[in-house]
Formats: C-alpha cells, sequence, structure tokens
C-alpha cells in the first residue's frame, strides 16, 4: 500500500502546518544571509576593507551551514524513532529563538570581538535547526497525501523557500525605502530579526495542530512486533542509511549541487553584485529578488505537479541545464543596471531553479525506506548544503576577484560545473514517481537480516 488519502480537512492542516513552519525557518536563514551581504561586515567586522569585510560576513553566513548535516542527523534519528510531528515543533522554536536573539546582539563597536563570536554562536544553532527542519516537512507532507500528486503537495514545503525569502526581501526593502542607509545600518536592520516572534507562534500554532505522518505509524508498529516477535532490536537509523542507503545519499547529494548553488548565488551573491560592483541602491536590489521570489514561490508547485505527469527526472534535468546555460547570460543583464533587465535576470534564474526545487522533496523521499527516512533525507539534503550552498557566495565573492575590477565570468563557469555534476548524478538513477512510500526495507535486526518489508 502507499500513503493513504487522508481527508480535506486534515491533509490540508498538514500542508499549511508544513508551508507555514518552513516559511518561518527559511525567513530566519535567508534573512541572515542577506543582512551579511548589506551590513553584518560593518558592524561585525569593522576593522576589514570593504571586500574582506563582505568575505567574512559571508563566511560566517557559511559557518550556519556546517552544523545543518549534525542537526540532519540528530533529528533524523529522533525522527524515525519518535516520529516527524514532536521534531517540527523542537526545530521551530530553536530557529525562531536564535533569530530573535541575534536581533538584540550588540554590535563590535559596543562589545568589541565578543560581538561576532555571539553571531557565529547564534548562526550554528540556527544552522542545527533548519538542518532538522527540511527533512520532517517534506516527510509529513509526502507520507500524508495520495502518491499520483506526491509531487505537488510535497513541493509546497518547498515554497517555504521562497515565500521566507520573499518576507526577509520585503521587510528589509520596506526598510530601506523609508529609512536612510545610516538609519538602517544603525538600527532599522534589528527589526526583521524581531519580527520573527511574530512568525514563530503563528508556526507553532499551526504545527501543533497536525496529526503523525500515517506511514511512519503504520511502519513503528511493524517494527515493534517484529522487535516482540523476534526480540531483536533496530539498527539506528543513520546507521540503516549508511549500510543500505549509501547509493541514495550520494544522489541526493549530486542532485542538490546545482539547485544549491545557483539558488544562493542569484539570491545572496547578486545582493553583493549590484550594491558593491555596480554602485547601484540596496533598495533597487532588493526590490529585482523580491519580484523573483514570488514568481518562483507560484511556480514551484507547478514544477512539482509537472513532476507527477511527466516524472522527477525529467523536470529536475530542464532545471539543472537551464541554470548552467543561464550563468552565462546573468550577469550581462546585471551589467546593464536597467531594472527590468536585473529583475528577468533573477526571475528567469529562480525559474529554473524551481525545476529541480519543485519536484525534489518528493525525488529525495522516494529514494528511503520509512523508518530511515527522515535520517536518508535529512543526511543527503544537508551534506550538499556544506559543500554547495554553504560556501557559494564565498566562492563567487572570490572568484569574482574584486569590486572594482571584478570577472563574473568565473562565477558563470563556476555555476555551469555544478550543473554538470547535478546531471550525472541525476542521470545516474532511475525514476522514482511511481515508488509506494509504504514499502520499507529500513526494518533491520542488529544481525542485519532484513526483519520485514512493509
Amino acid at each position: 500500500m502507499s500513503a493513504p488519502a487522508d481527508s480535506g480537512t486534515r491533509f490540508g492542516r498538514v500542508v499549511g502546518a508544513s508551508i507555514v513552519g518552513t516559511t518561518v525557518e527559511w525567513y530566519d536563514f535567508f534573512l541572515y544571509g542577506s543582512a551579511a551581504a548589506l551590513v553584518f561586515g560593518p558592524l561585525f567586522f569593522p576593522e576589514q576593507d570593504d571586500f574582506i569585510g563582505v568575505l567574512a560576513a559571508f563566511a560566517t553566513y557559511a559557518i550556519g551551514f556546517a552544523a545543518r548535516p549534525i542537526g540532519g542527523l540528530v533529528f533524523g534519528h529522533f525522527g524515525d524513532r519518535i516520529g516527524r510531528k514532536k521534531l517540527l515543533v523542537i526545530s521551530l522554536l530553536m530557529m525562531g529563538g536564535a533569530t530573535f536573539a541575534i536581533g538584540l546582539l550588540p554590535t563590535y563597536a559596543t562589545v568589541g570581538v565578543l560581538a561576532p563570536i555571539l553571531l557565529v554562536t547564534l548562526r550554528l544553532v540556527q544552522g542545527f535547526a533548519l538542518g532538522g527542519e527540511w527533512g520532517g516537512a517534506v516527510l509529513i507532507v509526502s507520507e500524508h497525501g495520495k502518491p499520483e500528486h506526491r509531487g505537488f503537495w510535497a513541493s509546497w514545503p518547498q515554497a517555504g523557500a521562497p515565500a521566507g525569502q520573499l518576507l526577509s526581501t520585503g521587510v528589509l526593502a520596506l526598510l530601506a525605502a523609508f529609512q536612510s542607509d545610516e538609519a538602517f545600518v544603525s538600527w532599522g536592520w534589528r527589526i526583521p530579526f524581531l519580527l520573527s516572534a511574530v512568525l514563530i507562534l503563528v508556526g507553532l500554532w499551526v504545527r501543533l495542530a497536525v496529526s503523525e505522518s500515517p506511514v511512519f505509524l503504520e511502519a513503528q508498529r511493524k517494527a515493534e512486533e517484529e522487535a516482540a516477535r523476534t526480540g531483536e532490536v533496530e539498527k539506528a537509523p543513520i546507521v540503516t542509511v549508511m549500510s543500505r542507503y549509501k547509493r541514495e545519499v550520494l544522489v541526493a547529494m549530486g542532485a542538490r549541487i546545482a539547485e544549491n548553488v545557483s539558488y544562493y548565488v542569484i539570491t545572496a551573491f547578486s545582493l553583493t553584485y549590484v550594491t558593491q560592483v555596480l554602485g547601484l541602491e540596496t533598495s533597487f536590489a532588493l526590490n529585482a529578488v523580491l519580484i523573483g521570489a514570488a514568481v518562483h514561490l507560484v511556480t514551484i508547485p507547478l514544477w512539482g505537479a509537472l513532476s507527477d505527469r511527466v516524472g522527477r527526472r525529467p523536470v529536475y534535468l530542464f532545471g539543472a541545464v537551464g541554470v548552467g546555460v543561464w550563468g552565462f547570460v546573468f550577469f550581462g543583464l546585471l551589467d546593464t543596471e536597467s531594472f527590468a533587465l536585473v529583475v528577468v535576470a533573477v526571475t528567469v534564474g529562480l525559474l529554473f531553479h524551481g525545476a529541480m526545487y519543485g519536484p525534489q522533496a518528493a525525488f529525495l523521499s522516494e529514494l528511503f525506506g520509512t523508518k530511515a527516512r527522515y535520517s536518508g533525507v535529512s543526511v543527503g539534503y544537508q551534506l550538499a548544503s556544506v559543500v554547495a550552498g554553504a560556501p557559494a557566495p564565498l566562492i563567487a565573492v572570490a572568484l569574482l576577484g574584486s569590486f572594482t575590477d571584478p570577472n563574473p565570468m568565473r562565477v558563470s563557469i563556476y555555476l555551469a560545473v555544478c550543473a554538470v555534476i547535478t546531471l550525472v548524478a541525476v542521470l545516474s538513477y532511475g525514476e522514482t514517481r511511481t515508488r509506494d512510500l509504504a514499502e520499507d526495507k529500513a526494518i533491520v535486526t542488529k544481525q542485519g537480516r532484513s526483519a520485514t518489508r512493509v
């Protein structure tokens, strides 16, 4: 059997809880990325010149990614043992609390070197929480809904990423429009961080109302029955992942390389390029990303729905080829300094990204068995974040060379190489959209035998 069809009301609540929660968490995470591009350099690393200060700010941005695989391991382990819902509530509280605290941080001018230390600490908490968020959010939807529409419904938590980007960039753009640059750098940047407290309460209220995944509950029941019958205990989920799903972890990682790198180049690095290289106003850059994020939000579920009809692979491959080619157009459009063409550059780039991101949740969910699925998708997803998304803005800035004599062609080549890696990974694995999520190969005894297949 596959995931049971839930009642419309209950399933709508599940989808709502997943997208509200991921929106809140990505709002928090992307807010940091935007702030790193715009203000964290002079506030927390003022003794460096502008170029080195931005590099240092993006380095702290990357540090948050280092904690994500650890968060994925911890949340994945307990999510596969005790359920998806409890872990989703914990991740939301951790992420929101850290973001709120960033809004209260003293700057280097006030407490010296303690300021960047506190900033890095809170960034690590953010990364740890986000490491457990994504897997639980997409699984609780994938395991509730009808299999024939899995790509569409599982893409809704994915839409939380551009929704969070839209919120964070929108708040920053609003502040930039009504504040002077001096006021924004002095205190205005704190407002969106403090506003996360309101979003946390909304997300928590919605998430507490959802039911646990029925596929997980059934797999857990069968595992307990088998343990009672044989007296043997399941291996830890991560052990099962590493012994049975090594190939799937590598495929998941490879599939994410182009998707992850392109997103941060288009949305985070582009802010630095437009403001530092082209010398345009902060509001110009933020508004362009804002429009692109709005289109991205609407189209991600459409890509997910298309993957239900034609398969995960064709849609994903289209997106990978698209970002690889578009990287050579992207900077030429930015260099025109035309707002309309900059919007086109960002929006089309995000459309190609969405072709990968839309079907990604269903694709990765279909790679693993139920009792190791949270761990499997979290490990594959978050390890890719460390090697791809974490250093992406940093690598892009370094490849650029300088703000006065930039070489964006090297960044375009970087995107193309990442696209090739993703193409190889996706082409190396078969189509997954017809897989039954309830067929679970993950119940493994201490002796390493497959105890049952459910």
